[in-house]
């Protein structure tokens, strides 16, 4: 019996001990699953982080392609409207070509039949001469052999003096025809030998959007991040229902530009805010800065111009940002130069010195801005202070004859800056609004009373008006002068300044008989 109970005694030991291992195992194997629960979720926790900056890169190199994408697009609409305006300027080529012809043949046609005309006339006078010397012939016989001799003496004298007259005037136009095709010839040879591209630009800046959810950031909570954006770069974002495009205003087209840089990085880079926002336009500032000594230093590089004080060299490359009727006005400098230096060196000239005061005559042009007056004495001081020579200073000074010209190169900087804003497509001012502006200029000044006649001249840059002596005195000239200018500033619209000559003149004509 005592051994039946030990059995059952160890076997109730057997179970409880395989229970409590049973339970054992069962909580190390709950452990286990919770530990890997645990483990599972730190790895979902890891590969949401990792997918979020794997979509973060993605969106990033999105962005990235699109933008060169856009680049590239940019820059094939670029060179389809390059080659687009290349064969409009053929085609203008092509037309003014056979305009010239059609006058060409109208002129003939017109001088074809004044000299059918002329010839009946000198026929008819022919015939008539001969029935005079008919005449004088009969009253010739009647004299004596003495008064023959000496009428045929003076008729001859007077025949050959009319014959000498007529050689002189023949060479004097002559001269004056050979001239005007040598000079013409010289313009063409100048124009031809430095063919550059056209020069329009456009002066608006405009910069895109990915969507049109970016101009509410743009603009920020209450407005603060655009009032720090135009605080800090001194322009104007007009920003209104144009799909994804905000537009930069500004009269400063330096300031435009930093601004343009300083918003597309802004974009790029998704972070608006204030502080962002002064980052990046210093960043915009410094690299306008290089943009601006690269340019004037391979402006110098490419004209071969040398020992240029490094403020002057600045001053050239502002020039880039600078425009003039649509025309970029670093581009209209070097062709100048080089119009200059061309023709300085067919006429036997110092084509060194041409060329330099080419590229400088429109230097007051990054001033003007900044300083008041014309743009042609701002530059002649500005060269002056930087140490360039007299001919140099005058020849930049007397481009738009707000002094006579003194000296040849300063006549060759005249023709070559005409030649340069003058041909097609330089510059975007039509020809029916230039004689329009030309007409109003005129107007105005004949509308004042005594003004006998007035001329709009130097394109538009100044106005010399011719005033009846009787009615207007030297006083009064003075005053008519004022009120002129005072009537063009109020109604008329117009680029730099505008010259106002008042001419009064008397004269005394007799006659000796």
């Amino acid at each position: 019996m005592m051994l039946v109970y030990i059995l059952i005694g160890i076997i109730i030991g057997i179970v409880a001990g395989f229970a409590a291992g049973f339970r054992y195992k069962t909580m190390q194997l709950q452990r286990q699953k919770e530990d890997t629960q645990i483990k599972i979720e730190e790895m979902l926790s890891e590969a949401t982080r990792e997918s979020e900056v794997i979509k973060k890169e993605a969106i990033f190199a999105a962005k990235e392609e699109i933008i060169k994408e856009k680049q590239n697009l940019e820059e094939e609409f670029r060179k389809k409207r390059k080659d687009l305006q290349n064969f409009e300027s053929r085609l203008l080529r092509r037309e003014e070509m056979l305009e010239r012809r059609s006058d060409q043949t109208e002129k003939k046609e017109v001088f074809l039949q004044k000299m059918q005309e002329e010839s009946e006339q000198i026929r008819t006078e022919v015939d008539n001469m001969k029935g005079k010397e008919v005449q004088e012939i009969a009253r010739i016989a009647g004299l004596s052999i003495e008064d023959a001799r000496n009428e045929l003496l003076d008729r001859l004298e007077k025949t050959l003096d009319y014959e000498a007259g007529l050689r002189i005037k023949e060479a004097e136009e002559r001269v004056k025809k050979e001239s005007d095709r040598n000079a013409r010839e010289l313009v063409v040879q100048s124009v031809q030998r430095y063919a550059a591209e056209y020069t329009a630009e456009n002066t608006v800046s405009m910069v895109t959007l990915p969507n049109d959810d970016m101009k509410g950031r743009i603009i920020g909570r209450e407005g603060r991040n655009i009032r720090t954006f135009e605080l800090m770069t001194g322009v104007d974002l007009i920003i209104d229902d144009t799909p994804e495009a905000v537009i930069i205003s500004s009269f400063d087209p330096i300031r435009r530009e930093i601004a343009r840089i300083a918003l597309e990085k802004l974009i790029v880079d998704g972070r608006i805010h204030p502080a962002r926002i002064e980052e990046l336009i210093e960043r915009a500032k410094s690299q306008v800065e290089d943009k601006i000594l690269q340019e004037g230093e391979q402006t110098l590089f490419d004209t071969g111009i040398k020992n240029v004080n490094p403020e002057l060299v600045k001053l050239i490359g502002k020039l880039y940002y600078r425009t003039s009727y649509g025309q970029n006005v670093l581009q209209h400098s070097k062709e100048v130069a080089h119009f200059a230096g061309i023709m300085a060196s067919e006429l036997g000239l110092n084509n060194h010195l041409a060329k330099r005061a080419g590229l400088l005559h429109d230097i007051g042009k990054a001033m003007d801005h900044e300083v008041e007056g014309p743009h042609a004495r701002i530059g002649a001081d500005l060269a002056g202070r930087y140490g360039e020579k007299w001919e140099i200073t005058h020849a930049i000074e007397a481009h738009h004859n707000d002094v006579d010209p003194q000296t040849i190169e300063a006549m060759l900087i005249q023709a070559a800056d005409a030649i340069s804003a003058s041909r097609p497509g330089a510059r975007r001012e039509s020809m029916d609004a230039y004689i329009k502006r030309l007409e109003q200029l005129e107007k105005m000044a004949n509308s004042f009373e005594g003004v006998e006649k007035s001329y709009a001249i130097q394109a538009g840059r100044e106005v010399r008006i011719i005033v009846k002596p009787d009615k207007i005195g030297d006083a009064e000239s003075a005053k008519l002068a004022y009120d002129i200018v005072k009537k063009i500033e109020k109604e008329l619209e117009y680029p730099g300044q505008i010259k106002v000559t008042v001419i009064r003149e008397t004269r005394a004509v007799e006659y000796a008989k």
